[in-house]
């Protein structure tokens, strides 16, 4: 269960969700692949270089490991109610704006951003608190969740 679901509070929905998006697997996975070709030069070099071969090829493994990990311990997430937002496994950050207190939520995308629908939020609570965040999966629809939820919800009375 995932630190979202965890911490709904009583009649709290999940309207949108996101997570990092999976480019983040892009330069892990082309040094891994390096490091694979390393390691069949170091193999195929001498019957002895078995073990020195394992070393690149562990090393590949525990870069493309280590971008799952992140990318599947980081969630974002609009409710009925607040913005919920964390990332990290050992050492986690984590914010929670209820919808009332949001007064900006800023999208940054690059042209390949833009392409494969990535991008980077800021949300601004009030008092002026910024929390930045990069590489959304989706931050255009994470924004429209935000203000469709803000926009149902009753002003005061």
């Amino acid at each position: 269960m995932s630190y979202i679901d965890r911490n709904l509070l009583d009649g709290e929905t999940i309207v949108f969700r996101t997570r990092l998006h999976w480019l983040l697997f892009v330069w892990p996975v082309l040094f891994a692949a390096a490091l694979v070709v390393l390691a069949a030069l170091i193999y195929g070099n001498s019957v002895n270089a078995r073990a020195l071969a394992a070393v690149p090829l562990l090393a590949a493994v525990a870069l493309v490991l280590g971008a799952y990990i992140r990318r599947q311990s980081s969630d974002f997430a609009v409710t009925n109610k607040r913005v919920m937002l964390k990332m990290g496994v050992f050492s986690t950050r984590s914010i929670e704006l209820m919808l009332g207190k949001i007064e900006a939520i800023a999208v940054d995308q690059s042209l390949a951003g833009r392409m494969f629908d990535f991008g980077d939020i800021v949300v601004t609570g009030s008092g002026g608190t910024k929390e930045a965040f990069s590489r959304i999966e989706a931050p255009l629809a994470f924004r429209r969740a935000v203000q469709s939820v803000s926009d149902a919800r009753p002003g005061p009375a």
